[in-house]
């Protein structure tokens, strides 16, 4: 059986204009839940809903090595990281940022979010408007090289979360927001692959922190991880927390927006779960990911060949109504009430993230915007700022809303 074919010599244009919405645009057009497509000069296949990521993740039919262009090694994940990785190397490379996931360990992440926050808002006054998102990024940074026992000096913070957060939003960005994003990296590497070198000559400490694991990891041949390829793996641990700044502003924008959950998000921490989940399933954040096929194989009748790229639509399959009940209103009692898998909640990947290429930092992340939002409800006293633009640009990948959240301190 054919796939369904959309039509044209390219499409790269199509999705740069049409971001988030471009596979949802051709699912619609086409009636169906698969179809083909040329982005960047490549024919792709474009997949979403619970049956397409649980095919995604089966690794005897898809490989990530040869599957995350070049342009994204060079800026978002760095060149070498576990993210290409398969097989074994990829399962004993992943070890050990699942023996950072410890109920200890997000602990932790949680109480230095707190901390961080509270040490951060003493130095707004009454009256003053701050930009969420900026403070966000900063906060976690903070949080971030902490936990990962990255020394950080109070004169780099704004600095380094820049850098952070240039490699994140380099992912959708062409021309400039591209090179600063490229230039951010290769600053960001410089700094840490120097730490790694510091620390394996006993100059800096790092007992049980991410520092500590990542420069003491052995491959699957036993040596230990190039000073290089530490250095990015060590930031893949950054740089996710820091990307978290996204989340915890668009929890701001649904407490605003969504303000009859305020209450129970003070007496309730089941509440306060739901509500972070659902932020994270109903807010744009990654758009799609990609994988190689294997080899040549056949489901549902189409077939698959050997080499050929495919995308999943995780923004898709996070909206998707033939998973979710009323999939575009913000309704964080379905986490309460309605079935959820590691097929149909892909917020940042899907399957098992012991086993698969789910990232494994999932727990942190809502450990974050939990105390994010219960600082926001119990501890800061502030009004929206009503002259802004809380607009959200779904063509632009990653995305905010326009004005990034400000907010004025009462």
């Amino acid at each position: 059986m054919q796939i369904p074919v959309d039509k044209g010599i390219d499409h790269t244009f199509d999705l740069l204009t049409e971001g988030y919405h471009f596979m949802r645009n051709r699912f619609d057009e086409l009636g169906t839940d698969i179809f083909q497509t040329r982005l960047m000069g490549k024919k792709m296949t474009c997949m979403k809903g619970p049956e397409a990521v649980r095919l995604f993740y089966d690794t005897s039919r898809f490989q990530r090595s040869g599957a995350v262009p070049k342009r994204i090694q060079k800026s978002l994940f760095g060149e070498g990281g576990v993210q290409t990785l398969d097989g074994n190397a990829h399962q004993v490379r992943k070890l050990m940022f699942l023996l950072l996931m410890t109920e200890a360990g997000i602990r932790r992440v949680h109480q230095l979010t707190l901390e961080q926050w509270r040490l951060q808002s003493n130095q707004w006054k009454s009256g003053q408007e701050v930009i969420l998102f900026d403070q966000a990024e900063e906060v976690l940074c903070r949080v971030a090289c902490l936990w990962a026992g990255v020394p950080l000096k109070d004169s780099e913070v704004a600095q380094r979360a820049y850098d952070f957060g240039a490699l994140i939003d380099a992912f959708g960005g062409v021309g400039p927001r591209y090179r600063e994003g490229r230039n951010a990296r290769k600053r960001t590497e410089e700094w840490i692959r120097l730490l790694i070198e510091k620390y394996r000559s006993g100059a800096v400490e790092g007992v049980d922190h991410a520092l500590e694991v990542i420069a003491t990891h052995r491959d699957d041949n036993g040596q230990l991880l190039d000073a290089q390829i530490a250095a990015v793996e060590l930031i893949s641990v950054i740089r996710p927390i820091v990307a978290v700044a996204r989340f915890i502003v668009f929890s701001a924008l649904a407490l605003h927006e969504y303000p009859q959950h305020r209450l129970a998000l003070r007496a309730d921490d089941k509440f306060l779960e739901a509500f972070a989940q659902e932020v994270r399933r109903y807010y744009p954040f990654t758009p799609f990911l990609g994988a190689m096929v294997r080899h040549d194989f056949e489901w549902k009748g189409y077939q698959f060949s050997k080499g050929d790229t495919v995308l999943v639509d995780i923004y898709g399959t996070n909206h998707d109504p033939k998973s979710w009940n009323g999939p575009e209103l913000f309704n964080p009692k379905r986490f309460l009430e309605e079935t959820v898998t590691p097929y149909n909640f892909v917020p940042q990947g899907g399957g098992d993230p012991a086993r698969g290429h789910r990232c494994p930092g999932e727990d942190v992340t809502v450990a974050i915007i939990k105390a994010s939002l219960s600082f926001l409800v119990n501890e800061l006293d502030y009004t929206v700022v009503q002259d802004q633009d809380l607009s959200i640009n779904m063509t632009r990948m990653p995305t905010l809303p326009a004005s990034r959240m400000v907010i004025k301190i009462t």
